[in-house]
């Protein structure tokens, strides 16, 4: 499928698949996003079977040369299509904060991720947020993994022949794992097809 904007990228992880503590399945589609202005990283997770696979992983590529407004549209595009098409029960993204010397990076962040949630919402799909801490912890051990860390870890748990690149790949499937092994996933059933959006909207 090609996205509204042009610029979605599939990565090969069509066939990947991970067991998950060898319990029993959490009853959820995952979609974690690694929201950017530049490269948005996604990654949905299949987790009603196990072991759980991932169902398409990649990124959405966006102009420095357009506009704030153009970018933050085509970010919200590109999400949708990727929302429609796999309908997840679940998005997961990561926590946003403000670093002392980055404040301007984290304002121009909380756009980006603000058109994830608004696209989420109108689609009446539950949103969890994680700290980076946490979800570096439960995939490294390390709550200050570097991104190099964070990718040759997905690269190990998915068997993959090389670490995912662009890395916000990985750092999508982390969220998304993250998420996926999480116990209140358990809870959720999977009703959203037959139940009404809050807001109004169905779910396509």
């Amino acid at each position: 499928m090609c996205s509204p904007s042009g610029h979605m990228r599939r990565g090969p992880f069509l066939v990947a698949c991970i067991r998950l503590y060898d319990g029993r399945p959490m009853a959820t589609i995952v979609c974690g996003i690694d929201p950017g202005l530049g490269l948005t990283g996604f990654a949905v997770l299949n987790a009603r079977t196990a072991p759980a696979q991932v169902l398409d992983a990649g990124v959405c590529r966006f102009s420095s040369k357009e506009s704030l407004a153009s970018r933050l549209a085509a970010i919200h595009a590109d999400i949708s299509a990727i929302l429609d098409d796999h309908r997840p029960n679940l998005v997961a993204v990561e926590q946003l904060y403000s670093h002392y010397n980055h404040p301007r990076t984290a304002i121009l962040m909380g756009h980006a991720r603000g058109v994830i949630l608004q696209a989420a919402a109108s689609r009446g799909i539950e949103v969890r947020s994680y700290s980076a801490t946490r979800i570096k912890r439960f995939l490294t051990g390390n709550g200050r993994a570097t991104k190099a860390q964070v990718q040759r870890a997905i690269q190990m748990t998915f068997s993959l022949p090389a670490p995912p690149d662009p890395p916000d790949v990985a750092d999508a499937l982390a969220i998304a794992l993250c998420a996926t092994a999480d116990p209140a996933s358990r809870e959720l059933q999977l009703t959203r097809r037959d139940t009404p959006s809050p807001l109004g909207r169905g779910p396509g």
